[in-house]
């Protein structure tokens, strides 16, 4: 398992034009990709990449345009864009705390390994997982807790 280190707080990001701000208070609850056939289609690539967090620990500029959808796994899913360069910034399931922040908006991504895979049933021929990695089918059963704990662990400091 390959160990990371979360930067120092805040973490911060944006969109590509700059309009859209925001700050992430505390650290992320896990770090995964998502080979979802909607992510593939919403980056035109392989995967999305899903950074974890509670909404109530995130700073926003004002603006987000929103767009809801019924996801692949059967729950109504919202997703908040810039409404001048249509950055998706952060989506989630309505109703969680948790929601997901596009980790490709972050102002540093150096840091970023993945606790895992999801939705590896929809993903890419070429894409390949490793053996030890964790990987799921379809939409983790468990409520992302075992992607969070290996999380925990590949970030717990030495």
């Amino acid at each position: 398992m390959q160990k990371t280190s979360v930067p120092a707080l805040p973490l911060t990001g944006g969109c590509q034009c700059g309009r859209i701000r925001y700050s992430l208070r505390a650290k992320p609850l896990v770090f995964y990709l998502c080979h979802c056939t909607e992510c593939q289609r919403h980056t035109s690539s392989a995967f999305g990449e899903s950074l974890r967090f509670k909404r109530q620990d995130m700073d926003v500029d004002p603006g987000l345009v929103s767009v809801s959808r019924m996801s692949e796994s059967g729950k109504q899913r919202q997703g908040w864009f810039c409404p001048d360069c249509g950055v998706r910034i952060w989506h989630g399931t309505d109703g969680s705390a948790e929601i997901n922040i596009k980790a490709g908006t972050l102002d540093d991504t150096s840091w970023l390994v993945p606790a895992g895979h999801i939705w590896c049933g929809s993903k890419q021929p070429f894409m390949k997982i490793a053996e030890d990695e964790l990987s799921y089918d379809a939409q983790p059963t468990d409520g992302y807790e075992a992607l969070k704990l290996r999380w925990q662990a590949m970030t717990r400091s030495a």
